[in-house]
């Protein structure tokens, strides 16, 4: 599996002075690439995959058995030797006698199963041999050339035709379940990598702050000094330089554990560090993810695309088939069960092997099985009602069901559309934040504001950080989530279900 791991040497850490070692390694990433290490690394794309191939396996399954198949059946020895209890008819008595004989077996099948009526057409040919030992030594050899024979129930229920409805559509299924899924992924990336950007850049704002406090807190022993500022404004500031110290030891173990559990749901190792792309770093100027082009979804096509492609409603669709499959099983065989059996052939038996074979005689044979009930005590008069109550109450939560999914779809997509005027405010609020708290800093340090006016400053400054994060997070968590819904990428105009079958 690829890793997009780029070394950058000794010195680009986190800035943790406590896990900074030369055995680290460093990574840099972006949305993009960390999405891509989630679909290609993670164990959570592994066990997607695997829930993808069951599926696939179990359809090829489903296809095989639409095809004809041959089956070889052999009993290439049996050997008997024991006491047996026999009837002689001279002297009318039951003896016991030895006997030893030895047998062999064989038969070769076809067989089709046919979805049409649901029975089953076969043709096979057989081989068979008896030695027997002792005091009645005989040799035999039994053969059926050809026999071609069907069978199938009769009671007018047809297993083949409904797993012809429904095998299909599961497998549709599944292929977007896989699609879904790996959607679902990049939406827990995304979750993993804006939890971790927002503990970075709490981190890189609380350093920040802890040396703006040292700075200010010098200044303002020097202004009190000339009678500048009050001794409780000196205090207040030494508050301030302790209380950033501690922030950024909470920011700091924050940080790790974010960073931890990025790696960790992108199976990486424990001790990588993980340097992501935020604004405003001296050490790499990187970017968070912007906002792409304008892009307004329309409800109406999501919906449609959601109803045609969301493995949900499929689900819900297999099983209102699954449930009259049963009504429709239990109603037929709450009458009787009957099945029948027919084949027509030629068989032979001989002393010598060649015999077996010449002027074989015709072999019919029809059987018909009925079993029908008397008195059960309304057994399955219950079971047919059961069915059919349990298809009211499929079909009853498949509406409800589908409410919810469009729901979702509609709340979902109207989130994004506003989320980008939000993210534009957002990034706008923190550049005046910014430039707002470096004029307050710079009239401070010549004493032309008041301590609480930095204080108010940079909390503005801290809370627009925060705010843009935020923002982004959503804008980007709700594209993928309309994504996993739909299963339609909006920006492309492309199906991502019919990329599916494209790249496969």
């Amino acid at each position: 599996m690829k890793k997009l791991i780029f070394l950058i040497g000794w010195g680009l850490g986190i800035c943790l002075p406590a896990v900074q070692t030369e055995a680290q390694q460093l990574v840099v990433l972006d949305l993009e690439k960390t999405i891509r290490l989630a679909n290609d690394s993670s164990l959570e794309a592994f066990r997607t995959q695997n829930m993808y191939l069951a599926g696939y396996w179990e359809y090829r399954t489903y296809k095989a058995n639409r095809l004809p198949s041959l089956t070889l059946n052999m009993t290439p020895a049996q050997y008997n030797r024991d006491i047996t209890r026999r009837y002689d008819s001279e002297q009318d008595l039951d003896i016991y006698r030895s006997q030893q004989s030895f047998y062999a077996y064989g038969n070769l099948a076809i067989r089709q199963n046919l979805d049409l009526t649901g029975g089953t057409f076969y043709i096979d040919t057989e081989l068979g041999f008896m030695r027997s030992f002792g005091a009645n030594q005989y040799t035999q050899f039994t053969s059926v050339p050809i026999r071609l024979g069907y069978s199938q129930s009769l009671v007018g229920y047809n297993a083949f035709r409904w797993e012809r409805k429904i095998e299909p559509l599961k497998y549709e299924k599944v292929k977007k379940e896989y699609i879904y899924n790996a959607e679902q992924v990049s939406e827990l990336a995304t979750t993993y990598f804006f939890d971790l950007a927002m503990a970075q850049a709490e981190y890189d704002l609380a350093k920040d702050n802890v040396a703006s406090t040292d700075t200010l807190y010098s200044i303002g022993m020097q202004r009190l000094k000339i009678a500048s500022i009050s001794r409780a404004d000196l205090l207040t500031l030494k508050l301030d330089v302790v209380n950033a110290r501690n922030t950024l030891q909470n920011a700091a173990s924050s940080l790790k554990r974010a960073m931890f559990a990025l790696a960790s749901f992108l199976n990486m190792e424990k001790n990588t560090q993980i340097r992501l792309e935020l604004p405003g770093t001296p050490q790499i100027r990187l970017e968070l993810p912007g906002t792409p082009r304008s892009l307004v979804v329309p409800v109406d096509e999501a919906l449609a695309a959601a109803r045609t492609n969301n493995p949900d409603f499929l689900e819900l669709k297999q099983n209102i088939l699954e449930a009259e499959q049963n009504v429709d099983r239990t109603k037929k065989e709450s009458r009787f069960n009957a099945s029948i059996n027919a084949s027509i052939g030629f068989n032979q038996v001989a002393e010598q092997f060649g015999e077996a074979y010449r002027r074989p005689m015709q072999q019919e044979m029809v059987s018909v099985s009925v079993s029908i009930p008397l008195v059960d005590w309304g057994v399955r008069k219950g079971k047919y009602n059961m069915a059919r109550n349990n298809l009211n109450v499929v079909r009853t939560s498949a509406r409800q069901s589908e409410a919810s999914i469009e729901e979702e779809v509609v709340m979902t997509v109207s989130d994004f559309n506003i989320q980008q005027s939000l993210v534009s405010s957002a990034e706008e609020a923190l550049d005046l934040a910014i430039l707002a708290y470096e004029e307050t800093r710079q009239r401070f340090i010549i004493g032309k504001a008041d301590i609480n006016s930095l204080t108010l400053s940079l909390n503005r400054q801290q809370e627009a950080q925060r705010n843009y994060i935020s923002a982004l997070k959503n804008y980007w968590l709700n594209y993928y989530k309309i994504r996993k819904l739909t299963l339609h990428d909006f920006m492309s105009g492309f199906s991502l279900s019919e990329k599916f079958d494209y790249d496969n």
